[in-house]
């Protein structure tokens, strides 16, 4: 039986996050459980005695009106602190709710809460480490729990509540050998989850229970079956559209036949049966992976091997399995069994985990990442690293744990996740896997991707990035600071130093030093002499602090390069052949686990030589090379990058056997522009008779939508760059004031937004708004992403990389403004190079490339903004050229058609406002 433990479960609102600068309480909640249960609940509003934000208004949905007639803070404060006194103190970032609550009682005289802790943010990334987000309301869809408003602290705490004795109940669930694991590294912890542990040791000890795990060197990992289900009946293809229909409405009764989601599955029917290639152009509204995914299934049963299907992107690949998957299922009232299969890398190495596992030196993100692995053991089928959600310093430990081509298989065997997958492949009836995966499979001996008897690639575009990204090699000065620092010098407690666990003689370890204190030293004078060569050629950019150049420009001197490539490989040789001569005769784990970090980071640095050698001393006509660099952050800010221009051949050599084996399928929401319809097939080099089928939404599906043309904008070729921002500026507050947010606003250049945004904020006028700036917001693109979806006055300014691949159905997004066309800047090295070429080969660059790719990213764009036909939206175009130029029209031909209104600044507000009061 387990102690009986008190809690507290606590949330506050407040109208900011600094006590000490003034911000009050406005809601305090609390939950009291015993015995897992909830058993009493308190919870009042609190007069700040200071006006309520208005972000914190619509944050909470708390109003000045509600805390009006509410007590201060020192009426209920002694009464708060004698509620609280014996129990375990829980909250959800107990790191704020904690620390604001002791500074209000020190400020009203009252003593300081003296407790036990217990952070539910850090119980539930060690429970579930594999969710995609640790924000409560995320949390709450994820597991199930009810919270009916978000940033409410009463339905916070109940929330909260719940979480903890889930959390429990997962603990209990684990192997009895797990918790052992964790317990043993509990006390690192921030809180006081020891406690917890220590009590379901001891009562899991005192059960006697079989636990079905598999065991690798004691630690317990999933143990689970594969076997393929038995069609009891052949499934037939449905030919007519009466057949099609009723399978679908068995599935969903509601179903709603899609126009050309029949014509779509058709055409993929016959391609499969043909064994042909096909482009199949389907936008969105078309239901286009149902659409595939059903002749797919049914032509694996019938080949008895499975069809692969690509994608771009992990998320997409889990989309798939986890979404799409599941209502082929109810369709066919089957379990289709699907396999993913991703790059050795992205598994795990159980005997390097296991190593680790063995050591007790560890930082606070190295032991939590060592718990949320033992506990994600338990849960994961696939052993897919990416599964897991770690912070920072927890993936530079997971990059340790990688599964590679030297892992150590004899010490692993069956219980190697990347075997299992490679088994799976081969015995399923989808193959889901990415790009990336294709592109690499062409190196190897004995391709591991050719047992399935066709293949369709999704989101056919990117299979061109994938290949770029392939053959991309990128300098980045603070990632090699990382590497080259994890040596050190003798007097720093790095490897180097650690060396006497071998007995190295100190000599052998003086002459290491030596060459390590050398090659930093030629290191650091490469990178100065090219930041040097760099300032001065780009002196003439002006101001902007974000700068980017051609390496060939900088006509930089080669030796200097490759003094550092020879430098490090000299250090290479002597630190391998210290590390055999002085390791040969010794077992005992944890020198070995010694021996195998040393192993790892010269694995690491042979790796980063071999870089810098592509990237500084190779220079091929068929690659672009440039050099990035922020002037508020030098050195750290320093990126060189070196990118193939050629990837038509790479993507052929891919693809050959599988065009050998079966039919290949090519789709995509954007594959064509209307004046170059063979634009994207070309890059991916296909043969232009491969025929190129599209297939459009409904005439319906676009009716929530306008496209807006601002015609009196400035021509930003006749006006300085600081009065285009100004009038960018005014057309976007104008516009977020009359939408009340749910605004993207996308541009073609960092530095523009950055300036854009600035100017915002000094005139103040959206204040009462969460602005979301790439580059300038901290966080990745999914988490500025999240973070503008959570609230309604919200705008998010991006580039390039929110022109595709982001989905915001719904009221979350209801304007995009496009600033400027997308064209590349004619400055971009990666955009010369490559209009060199083009120009080489006899072509015009902005006719065949800069106008179609430009065309391409305005339909990316515009495709934000519809994502279901129950949205309701405005696509604005501030940039003149779409009305006064030629090319002009082949941008509004590129989207669906849509009413297209010319309207100056003034009209454009009324046109709005007219336009939201008819969608109210």
């Amino acid at each position: 039986m387990m102690k009986n433990h008190k809690y507290a479960v606590v949330d506050i609102e407040t109208t900011g996050h600094s006590s000490t600068n003034g911000d009050r309480i406005i809601q305090l909640a609390i939950v009291f459980i015993e015995n897992n249960k909830l058993i009493n609940t308190y919870t009042s509003f609190i007069n700040p005695e200071k006006p309520i934000p208005l972000f914190i208004q619509d944050l909470t949905n708390i109003a000045n009106s509600d805390v009006q007639n509410a007590p201060l803070f020192e009426d209920i404060g002694a009464e708060v602190l004698e509620m609280l006194q014996d129990h375990i103190f829980v909250a959800h970032n107990i790191n704020f709710d904690l620390p604001f609550l002791q500074k209000e009682l020190k400020r009203v005289g009252l003593p300081k809460l003296v407790c036990k802790t217990m952070d539910t943010v850090e119980f539930t990334k060690l429970m579930f480490p594999n969710l995609y987000s640790y924000k409560l309301q995320d949390i709450a869809v994820e597991l199930e729990i009810d919270l009916e408003s978000a940033h409410r602290a009463d339905d916070d705490a109940q929330a909260t509540a719940h979480l903890l004795i889930k959390c429990i109940d997962q603990l209990m669930k684990l192997p009895l050998k797990t918790i052992e694991l964790l317990h043993k590294r509990s006390f690192q912890l921030k809180s006081n989850l020891s406690i917890l542990f220590f009590d379901v040791l001891v009562s899991k000890r005192k059960q006697v229970t079989s636990e079905n795990y598999l065991i690798y060197r004691g630690i317990p990992i999933k143990q689970i079956s594969w076997e393929i289900e038995e069609v009891s009946e052949l499934l037939l293809y449905p030919k007519t559209k009466d057949e099609k229909v009723e399978l679908f409405s068995k599935g969903f009764p509601s179903f709603e036949e899609r126009a050309g989601q029949f014509e779509l599955m058709d055409q993929i029917q016959t391609a499969l049966i043909n064994e042909s290639e096909i482009v199949c152009e389907a936008e969105t509204g078309i239901g286009k992976t149902l659409g595939y995914l059903l002749p797919a299934v049914l032509y694996s049963i019938k080949t008895k091997r499975p069809v692969v299907i690509s994608t771009y992107t992990t998320h997409l690949i889990d989309q798939l399995v986890s979404e799409e998957i599941p209502k082929i299922n109810t369709i066919l009232n089957m379990n289709v069994k699907v396999a993913t299969l991703k790059g050795m890398h992205h598994y795990i190495d159980l005997y390097s985990f296991w190593q680790q596992v063995q050591l007790d030196d560890e930082s606070y993100d190295e032991t939590f990442t060592i718990m949320q692995i033992l506990v994600w053991l338990t849960l994961t089928e696939d052993g897919d690293l990416t599964e897991l959600n770690v912070s920072g310093g927890g993936q530079l430990f997971i990059d340790k744990i990688r599964r590679g081509s030297l892992s150590n298989l004899k010490e692993v065997g069956e219980y190697d996740f990347y075997e299992r997958a490679l088994r799976k492949s081969k015995d399923c009836h989808i193959l889901v896997t990415n790009h990336a995966m294709i592109m690499a499979d062409q190196e190897r001996e004995q391709p591991i991707l050719t047992s399935g008897c066709a293949m369709i690639i999704d989101e056919a575009h990117q299979m061109i990035h994938a290949s770029m990204s392939r053959g991309e090699r990128i300098f980045s000065y603070t990632n090699w600071k990382y590497v080259l620092g994890q040596f050190g010098t003798l007097d720093t407690e790095q490897l180097l130093q650690k060396l006497e666990i071998l007995n190295v003689p100190l000599s052998v370890q003086v002459r290491l030093e030596k060459q390590y204190v050398e090659t930093i030293e030629k290191f650091d004078h490469a990178v100065s002499y090219v930041i040097d060569a760099f300032l001065q050629k780009s002196k003439r950019n002006g101001k902007s602090t974000k700068k980017m150049i051609a390496l060939e420009d900088l006509e930089l001197d080669q030796s200097i390069f490759r003094a550092v490539a020879n430098s490090i490989q000299v250090f290479i040789f002597s630190t391998k052949s210290m590390i055999e001569s002085y390791s040969k005769h010794i077992e005992e784990e944890t020198i070995q686990s010694f021996i195998n970090e040393w192993q790892y980071w010269i694995r690491e640095l042979t790796i980063k030589v071999s870089e810098w050698d592509e990237i500084f001393l190779q220079n091929r006509v068929t690659e672009a090379r440039w050099l990035e660099i922020d002037t508020r952050s030098i050195p750290g800010s320093l990126t060189v990058i070196k990118r193939p221009l050629n990837y038509k051949d790479d993507i052929k050599n891919a693809i050959k056997t599988h065009r050998e084996v079966g039919a290949v399928i090519w789709t995509s929401g954007t594959l064509t522009v209307p004046s170059n319809r063979h634009f994207i097939t070309s890059q991916l080099g296909l043969n232009s008779e491969i025929p190129i089928f599209q297939y459009k939404a409904s005439s319906d599906y676009y009716n929530g939508a306008e496209l807006l043309i601002v015609e009196n904008m400035p021509d930003i070729k006749q006006v300085s760059q600081s009065d285009y921002i100004e009038a960018v500026a005014e057309a976007v507050v104008q516009t977020v004031l009359v939408s009340e947010g749910r605004c993207f606003v996308l541009f073609t250049s960092q530095d523009m937004l950055r300036k854009t945004v600035e100017l915002i904020q000094d005139t103040h006028l959206l204040d009462d708004y969460m602005l979301f700036a790439q580059g300038m917001t901290s966080g990745s693109r999914m988490r500025l992403l999240k973070s503008f979806q959570r609230f309604s006055k919200s705008v998010l300014f991006g580039t390039n990389s929110f022109w595709e691949g982001v989905d915001v159905p719904g009221d979350a997004l209801s304007v995009i403004i496009m600033v400027r066309l997308p064209f590349s800047s004619p400055d971009d090295p990666l955009f010369k190079k490559r209009a060199d070429l083009i120009t080489k080969d006899g072509h015009n660059p902005f006719s065949a490339y800069s106008l179609p790719e430009a065309v391409l990213r305005f339909r990316q764009g515009f495709g934000r903004l519809i994502r279901s036909s129950a949205d309701k939206g405005v696509f604005i175009v501030l940039d003149r050229r779409i009305e006064t130029k030629s090319y002009g029209k082949d941008f509004l031909q590129a989207i669906p058609n849509i009413p297209v209104k010319k309207v100056s600044l003034e009209n454009m507000v009324l046109e709005l406002e007219n336009w939201y009061t008819n969608e109210g």
